[in-house]
């Protein structure tokens, strides 16, 4: 069942995501060569929690972590470790914020120092997409057409849509109806309504689509271990407009490529 958010809901889930956008920012500072993941995670708990919210992905299902830190060929759900950031990586960072009674989520991948051409290419078309599936998701349109905006342009672009992982509607509780595929028909699934909203999150790969699941129940990797990117924003559908409630602006006031 799709839950429609009232105006005050909308502007609950607004007020998580500013603390969510600011956080985004926290950890952006420290993002560079030689820091381990696990201290990404650190900030990130801390300033969330000093601004009076929770973090939502700690403990949801068992996860031991605030962040979801995806390194190179891992797509999402890789846990904050002792890994060191390299020269030439990429990392995806996601995090959710909950506040208020209400969720909020979203991600951006980060090169790391001098990353191959190619590489920088796949992040740049992946967040590209996220703002044509954002375009497409507007009262009166479909799911479906947020999932072929992005996959039409990518695919253009010789690069792969995970078909498995897909964004979704988010309240109350970190994960609703409707389901959000970065792939799709035009005209098809759900029609989007006045008080819905949505995490729309593109995971493009380089390589092959498929994907395996690590040992530790969590962590998805390509296949191929050919990198993936990921980005993320949390959205509000209204009769006249979609509203974007995350933001990446702190961070791309700090990390610009």
């Amino acid at each position: 069942m799709i839950h429609y958010k009232t105006s005050e809901e909308v502007n609950r889930i607004k007020q998580s995501a500013d603390i969510l956008g600011r956080a985004h920012g926290e950890i952006a500072k420290h993002i560079k060569e030689g820091v381990k993941t696990s201290f990404l995670d650190q900030i990130a708990e801390e300033f969330i929690r000093d601004h009076g919210a929770v973090p939502s992905f700690k403990g949801y299902n068992g996860f031991p972590a605030s962040l979801c830190i995806s390194v190179n060929e891992v797509v999402v759900h890789g846990f904050p470790s002792d890994y060191e950031l390299k020269d030439g990586d990429i990392i995806s960072v996601d995090c959710g914020v909950f506040h208020q009674g209400f969720h909020s989520d979203s991600a951006y991948t980060y090169p790391i120092g001098e990353v191959s051409p190619a590489v920088l290419e796949l992040l740049k078309a992946t967040r590209d997409s996220l703002y044509l599936g954002i375009e497409a998701a507007k009262a009166g349109n479909r799911i479906g057409d947020i999932g072929f905006a992005i996959q039409k342009f990518v695919e253009a672009k010789g690069y792969t849509v995970v078909r498995e992982l897909v964004g979704h509607g988010l309240g109350k509780k970190l994960h609703e109806a409707p389901e959000v595929p970065n792939y799709g028909k035009k005209g098809s699934g759900p029609l989007l309504k006045q008080g819905m909203v949505i995490a729309i999150e593109p995971m493009i790969n380089l390589g092959t689509r498929n994907i395996v699941q690590e040992r530790d129940g969590w962590t998805i990797r390509t296949a191929d271990r050919k990198p993936s990117a990921h980005y993320e924003h949390t959205v509000a559908i209204f009769e006249d407009k979609t509203e974007v409630l995350t933001t990446h602006k702190y961070i791309e006031e700090i990390f610009k490529f």
